[in-house]
């Protein structure tokens, strides 16, 4: 904070100096309303009245956005760190005020079942998904992913998509949603009973070829076909956008070509499209200008995030799409999962971690945490593998003692 303080310092002493105030293009001093002790007090408390104090009376931040310019402030690209582009001061306390504009209520989309499991070494009996997706709903998660409609030979996880679907018990109120990555997967989820159904693309071309042997425009082909079945069946269907923040291949991907695939996704059908960063590279910085991007294609209620948590920075992501208005969360219980395409990456962000959170801003999730937190501790225990929430390592050891 010394820093801060000493820069509104100098610009104090630079604004005694020229008679004009250069945070508002050389207004005379004698019409602003700061007074010369008010820019040299560092007390936090303080510091409110540097950015509200002119008679323009502008208001800087809404949702983690510049009101002025509709930037986001960690993406500016000015030298000067707490400044829009449009060189509007961003005040701290005004982008800490942005967290009473975050959304009321979040729902979050699990992506345990599926997802979290599809890649274990050992096979994970039919029984074992059943009772975790049972357990996930009884502790208030509406959305659930249940298995993908793949084939076998190439993910024998998930080669008991039909019985799963036949084994669950259905709570009313929640969706059990699948993953069908063509056509022929598509029809045998439907017969399953699928009401929901989810596609996937990539916003590399690298990473599309090596995960699904296509271009990213054959892909998006691909699917044309699955859409038009789903809108004839009356079936909803989800999209994914693979590696927004970066590819094990490619390194950084162009935010644009991030927008150009969720587009299409979004053209196709997908009434939602989910942004995954897979390999879990992203920092509110990239992610800010992602959504930047996207949110100038679609709207921002057909807009969720997928985080991975390789870099430990997950939570922080969400939390700046929340306050780009976003909210729809994927999350996996326990932090399972991961990617074999994604080498060094770790898994999804844990559901409990994200509900501790959002339950903390006070936003509503519907999440029952202490069954979810027994949910996780039941499928890593069945499964033999550690638990890589911490609020679950956290609260199990509580209850421990």
């Amino acid at each position: 904070m010394r820093k801060l303080y000493k820069h509104f310092s100098i610009k104090s002493n630079e604004r005694k100096s020229t008679g004009t105030c250069l945070q508002h293009d050389g207004m005379p001093t004698a019409e602003c309303r700061r007074d010369e002790q008010s820019t040299n007090r560092t007390r936090l408390g303080d510091m409110a009245s540097v950015a509200t104090a002119c008679r323009q009376k502008i208001s800087y931040v809404i949702s983690g956005l510049c009101r002025r310019c509709g930037s986001f402030p960690i993406e500016c690209s000015t030298s000067r760190p707490l400044l829009c582009q449009t060189g509007t001061q961003v005040n701290l306390l005004q982008t800490f005020s942005s967290l009473s504009s975050l959304p009321s209520s979040v729902r979050l989309v699990e992506v345990g079942p599926r997802d979290g499991l599809q890649n274990e070494p050992t096979l994970v009996p039919t029984a074992v998904k059943v009772e975790l997706i049972h357990r996930l709903a009884e502790a208030g998660l509406k959305t659930i992913e249940a298995t993908s409609f793949v084939s076998g030979k190439w993910v024998p996880q998930m080669a008991d998509h039909a019985e799963v679907m036949a084994s669950i018990s259905r709570s009313p109120g929640v969706t059990y949603s699948v993953l069908t990555p063509n056509l022929k997967g598509f029809n045998a989820a439907i017969a399953s009973g699928a009401t929901e159904v989810a596609i996937f693309g990539a916003a590399s071309e690298s990473f599309s070829k090596k995960n699904i042997n296509c271009s990213i425009q054959e892909s998006l082909e691909r699917f044309a076909a699955v859409a038009t079945a789903a809108k004839e069946a009356g079936v909803r269907m989800r999209g994914y956008v693979s590696c927004v923040c970066g590819c094990p291949y490619e390194g950084p991907i162009d935010p644009k070509a991030v927008a150009q695939v969720s587009l299409a996704l979004y053209e196709l059908g997908c009434y939602e499209v989910s942004l995954g960063d897979t390999i879990g590279v992203g920092t509110p910085g990239s992610w800010a200008a992602v959504l930047r991007e996207v949110l100038t294609v679609l709207p921002v209620t057909a807009v969720a995030v997928h985080c991975h948590d390789t870099y430990g920075q997950a939570l922080p992501n969400i939390l700046t799409a929340l306050q780009a208005g976003v909210s729809v969360v994927d999350a996996s219980v326990g932090g399972l999962g991961g990617c074999p395409y994604a080498r060094g990456a770790s898994g999804n962000v844990a559901t409990e971690d994200v509900v501790y959170l959002l339950h903390g801003l006070s936003i509503d999730t519907g999440v029952d945490l202490h069954k979810l937190v027994q949910a996780s501790d039941y499928i890593c225990t069945a499964i033999k593998r550690p638990n890589m929430s911490k609020v679950s390592q956290a609260m199990l050891a509580s209850s421990a003692k």
